[in-house]
């Protein structure tokens, strides 16, 4: 996958990622595709180390669950740190 498809995969992934967890989050547009990158490289990683699986291509269905569970993982991790006591 070239840097093309990672940075469509990285805006994709970390937009439903987003969406799947409604709430006030940093960034814009490049925050995301940041987000889905870290997100895919997250679970990538996960995928090899606890399922014994890789990515796949561009348009292989375990790339976009891989991608989009990493980076719902580091929204989450990111909303553990950062979380405002009093809210």
């Amino acid at each position: 996958m070239g840097i093309l498809g990672w940075i469509i995969l990285g805006l994709l992934a970390g937009g439903i990622a987003k969406l799947l967890m409604p709430g006030k989050d940093p960034g814009g547009c490049i925050i995301t595709v940041l987000l889905g990158v870290g997100g895919a490289l997250l679970g990538g990683w996960l995928g090899r180390t606890l399922f014994d699986t890789d990515l796949g291509t561009f348009f292989d269905l375990r790339t976009w669950g891989l991608a989009v569970g990493g980076a719902v993982v580091i929204l989450l991790i990111y909303r553990l740190v950062f979380a405002r006591s009093g809210d």
